[in-house]
């Protein structure tokens, strides 16, 4: 019964994915919401008839009362066969429909809804770009995709377990005290007036209030996953005085937003709990003052009375349950921010696969600044033949890591083209042209995953022969046999920590190195890709590498030059422009900056100056 109720609605069905969801509160949940909407109906009628045999129960209990009027004979004979009915309804139709309301609630609603949500905010927020992710706290990214379905599940249940609930309840407690005495109406009407003064007041304060909480939690744990993060230096420059002096400012703001927030729920429960008095005062008083006159019977005193009380103890859980329904808003709301950005970097409508041909590539008049006035690249102008070796060499903030950032489309130039063999890279689908690129990166990060399923990253499909002799290829074999991990995990299966933190950096280096030779790509880019290993191994590494490029066009950063002397051709960028471009042994006779760099050089390094 459980697993046909669970699987009513399946929260990753198919839907249509779109680069700008909606922005706005309510058509950003009637969004996700659209396979549930049969289910809401049904949720929704099931709600309203329990509601309903609530108070048609406490009519009844009053009618009771007047019967038992009557002698015990008389009570029988005439009222027998009614009483037995409404047991058997009490005891069996009564759950049964409670049941079904609960089961649509808990079992197909909540689980399936806030995992539709998180299932396709996960996805919207990997398509965005890296340029995106720069801007944010991934800490508090993450933390937005784990509490807006979250909230959004409790909105949900908030609507169906009290709201309707309650709207129902309402309407049948007007209708049970026309019939009993129309005029019982009028201090009922004066209360629900009243009430409904107090949560529109409550309503208006606690969405800003609770907004503002959740904005300021969620800034708590963008700053300590920041800390917790980046523990290593933390430590190393002994700031754990500054990191705790800095958490407390921001967990000293997350407090007076809470505080200020409670501050509300408090208020209102004492004018609630005034309300709730006046309610019982007026409403049993009118009923006995009726019953004094003859005109009305005991049941009508004991059926305002149980109502009275039914729904003195219901409106504090209604009030709770709006303010928080209004408060899981404010962390939808606030979840939104993230959650529903649009996408900026997109392929185009009609982007095909890049169809791979020699590797040729084409910078035509290239530039971009990151919406500065300086840095990057301004009007660059390159062919890399196919299958060519190029050496790009500059200082700090030259434009080298920009030209690889915009080669690989993580960001769109501001003027300007790349090509590869003749095709708009702006033009083919982004997955197609980074299938077809390797690259190895000077801050080698890995997954916080096992060392098999980081070198599988590359090629996922690949054999585990394939998977060895990458890591043989890269020298990682061998020291990969020897790991382990706290649980136990030996070899390939240990894991590696989060971004790679159990491996040295020469070991990630070269995992990652062993990932990018699985991967086999067309086009090579490689980023200081030797710099985080000793003099001995990167000489293995470096035979490794040469084999890697042949057959593939490579683009190759390196400060130590001695590592990119080998390469076909070497280009020099200075304040964004090609400068210089030739061999090793042109550049040197030029007399030029290359052949200041190569001079400089005692270690190997190019003096640093300005900022990538």
């Amino acid at each position: 019964m459980f697993k046909y109720f669970e699987s009513l609605v399946d929260p990753y069905t198919d839907y249509l994915e779109t680069d700008t969801p909606p922005t706005k509160l309510w058509p950003f949940l009637r969004d996700y919401a659209q396979p549930f909407k049969k289910v809401f109906i049904l949720t929704g009628i099931m709600s309203l008839i329990v509601a309903l045999i609530e108070v048609w129960l406490i009519y009844y209990m009053g009618r009771i009362v007047d019967l038992l009027g009557t002698s015990p004979s008389e009570f029988w004979s005439t009222y027998g066969t009614e009483i037995i009915l409404v047991a058997l309804f009490v005891l069996i139709v009564r759950p049964l429909l409670q049941m079904l309301d609960v089961m649509l609630l808990n079992n197909t609603v909540l689980p399936n809804f806030g995992t539709l949500i998180r299932w396709r905010a996960h996805k919207h927020i990997l398509r965005q770009s890296v340029g995106w992710f720069e801007n944010d706290f991934a800490g508090r990214i993450a933390n937005r995709v784990m509490q807006t379905p979250r909230s959004a599940g409790e909105v949900v249940f908030q609507v169906f377990d009290a709201i309707s609930f309650s709207l129902a309840y309402m309407l049948g407690a007007f209708i049970l005290l026309s019939v009993a005495d129309v005029r019982l109406l009028a201090p009922m009407t004066i209360w629900f007036a009243l009430y409904v003064c107090l949560v529109m007041w409550t309503v208006k304060r606690i969405g800003p209030a609770s907004k503002a909480s959740s904005d300021a939690r969620s800034a708590l744990t963008g700053r300590l996953v920041d800390a917790y993060t980046n523990i290593h230096s933390v430590k190393m420059f002994a700031h754990h005085d500054l990191e705790v002096k800095n958490a407390r400012v921001a967990i000293e703001h997350t407090r007076r937003t809470f505080k200020k927030e409670m501050r509300i729920f408090t208020m209102m429960d004492v004018m609630l709990v005034a309300l709730n008095g006046f309610l019982i005062v007026v409403l049993v008083g009118w009923a006995i003052l009726l019953w004094t006159q003859d005109a009305a019977t005991v049941g009508v005193v004991a059926a305002a009375t149980a109502l009275t009380l039914r729904l003195n103890a219901m409106t504090g859980w209604i009030m709770w349950a709006l303010t928080s329904f209004f408060q899981e808003l404010g962390v939808v709301s606030e979840g939104m921010e993230t959650i529903a950005k649009p996408i900026t970097l997109v392929d185009a409508k009609d982007a095909k696969p890049l169809e791979m041909q020699d590797g040729k590539i084409a910078l035509c008049d290239l530039t971009h600044h990151y919406g500065r006035q300086s840095g990057g690249l301004d009007g660059v102008n390159i062919v890399i033949k196919p299958g060519e070796k190029v050496g790009l060499v500059g200082r700090s903030g030259a434009g080298k890591s920009t030209l690889v950032k915009l080669l690989l489309r993580f960001y769109d130039p501001e003027s300007g083209r790349i090509e590869i063999d003749g095709q708009d890279i702006c033009h083919v689908t982004q997955d197609s042209l980074r299938l077809n690129i390797g690259m190895v990166q000077q801050d080698s990060s890995l997954l916080h995953r096992s060392v098999r399923e980081n070198i599988l990253y590359g090629r996922p499909c690949a054999s585990e022969a394939d998977l060895i002799q990458a890591a043989k290829q890269a020298q990682a074999h061998d020291f990969i046999l020897d790991l382990a991990d706290p649980e136990g995990r030996t070899g390939y299966d240990a894991e590696v920590g989060e971004r790679g933190v159990k491996l040295s950096g020469g070991q990630r280096q070269r995992v990652t190195l062993a990932r990018v030779i699985l991967k086999n790509a067309p086009i090579l880019l490689l980023d200081e890709a030797t710099s985080a290993l000793d003099s001995e191994v990167e000489a293995a590494i470096q035979d490794t590498l040469y084999k890697m490029m042949e057959g593939k066009t490579v683009i190759a950063i390196a400060h130590r030059l001695s590592t990119i002397a080998q390469m076909d051709r070497i280009l020099v960028l200075d304040g964004g422009k090609i400068v210089e471009d030739g061999s090793h042994d042109a550049l040197l006779r030029q007399g030029g900056l290359y052949s200041e760099f190569w001079a400089r050089q005692s270690g190997g390094f190019i003096g640093s100056e300005g900022t990538e």
